[in-house]
């Protein structure tokens, strides 16, 4: 047995951990998209917003002069009052029109379910790396690649899902949102597809058997018969 293996496991493993702790801040933050309408009029208050997988935050921003690079409210980080809500599908008694209006449920649904089976994913692919550092369990490392690779998978169709429901907002005529852009959360998304999806695969590089070298290797490794 390789006696580099068990530390090979346990950095691809310390990388893994990274990449599902940013899984999980861009499932739970709402941080995806910033929108912002088109300002007319100055020395008022504009509306932005920001919003993630399960809901939608509305910020009211002073906005005092006209900006060679910015015609839209914001940017974000402003000062102002924040309100925030969840999705009418998610939850029937809260109210989100603002984006009920200018994108389709579908796409918000579709983002979240697939989100939830990448977390799910990398839950199961966590448990089974854990049983793995018990002695005689090397088998579930290669279900657990494969459990990230999934979870990796998963978390850019739901990235590509909500970029393709933001593109469709901004082309609405309905909307009154004229500039968009990816949050911190999108980025969140975006490196945990990367780090599960490349660890994934070489953890299961580590977990397959070495291949012999030379012809006659497998039988001079092998255990003398008692």
């Amino acid at each position: 047995m390789d006696e580099s293996k068990p530390l090979k496991i346990r950095l691809t493993f310390s990388v893994i951990l990274v990449g599902v702790s940013l899984l999980f801040a861009a499932v739970v933050s709402d941080h995806w998209a910033v929108l912002s309408p088109k300002v007319e009029v100055y020395n008022a208050t504009c509306e932005a917003a920001h919003f993630g997988l399960w809901r939608l935050c509305t910020k009211r921003i002073y906005v005092q002069e006209p900006s060679a690079h910015e015609k839209g409210c914001g940017p974000i980080s402003l000062p102002g009052e924040s309100n925030c809500s969840y999705f009418k599908h998610f939850t029937p008694g809260e109210s989100s029109e603002i984006f009920e209006v200018t994108t389709q449920k579908e796409y918000s649904i579709s983002a979240a379910a697939i989100a939830i089976f990448s977390v799910g994913f990398a839950i199961i692919g966590t448990i089974c790396i854990l049983f793995s550092f018990r002695k005689k369990s090397d088998y579930l490392l290669k279900p657990a690649s494969m459990f990230y690779t999934f979870a990796g998978l998963c978390i850019i169709i739901s990235v590509e899902v909500m970029r393709q429901s933001v593109k469709r907002m901004i082309d609405s005529e309905e909307t009154v949102w004229i500039e968009y852009s990816y949050s911190w959360s999108f980025a969140c998304a975006c490196a945990s597809f990367i780090l599960l999806f490349i660890c994934g695969i070489i953890l299961l590089l580590i977990a397959l058997p070495r291949f012999p070298q030379n012809p006659w290797e497998t039988c001079m490794d092998a255990e003398p018969e008692h």
